[in-house]
């Protein structure tokens, strides 16, 4: 697969992942979900689910060190600022040989385009907010994340996964 059809899945995930409301109860669900999966799998994670300004769901697993929270932070500020995954950001902008330094001005200790934050994006009012792991490689994160909305959603993980690992 290319780096092209992986940009195709996370702009399908980012289109059609969507919740009809999102508030605090589905803030536990989708956390809990994901630290659930995390202590089945022996992930050493850190979890973040927040609406913007206001975190709503926050834990570490077994073998998460406290450098992960700094990786959810920045990861955090791409998707508030882009409105798009911060693995999809990512993407983008190693196909075009690029950082959020040179293409933004953005410093690497605020920003980072790694895989791993979701956006949330509701019916009704579109991204309110995003969710987070850190702690695994940063296609793993995303994909684990991908995972865990598809199942608070119902929706069929398979149609959603990515393809295998691009080429660059």
């Amino acid at each position: 697969m290319t780096m092209t059809d992986d940009l195709t899945v996370i702009a399908r995930q980012e289109s059609q992942l969507i919740f009809e409301k999102f508030d605090e109860t589905t803030a536990w669900n989708l956390g809990s979900r994901l630290r659930d999966l995390g202590v089945a799998r022996g992930y050493p994670l850190v979890v973040d689910v927040r609406r913007f300004g206001q975190q709503l769901f926050c834990c570490a697993l077994s073998g998460a060190v406290p450098d992960q929270a700094e990786w959810v932070r920045r990861k955090v500020n791409v998707v508030a600022r882009f409105h798009r995954s911060s693995y999809g950001v990512g993407r983008e902008l190693a196909r075009s040989n690029s950082s959020l330094e040179e293409k933004y001005g953005l410093p690497t200790i605020d920003y980072a385009a790694h895989g791993g934050c979701f956006p949330i994006r509701t019916a009704g009012a579109g991204i309110i907010g995003c969710v987070t792991v850190s702690g695994l490689p940063q296609r793993t994160d995303h994909e684990l994340v991908v995972e865990a909305i598809c199942l608070e959603l119902g929706r069929n993980f398979e149609e959603f996964r990515l393809p295998a690992a691009p080429t660059p």
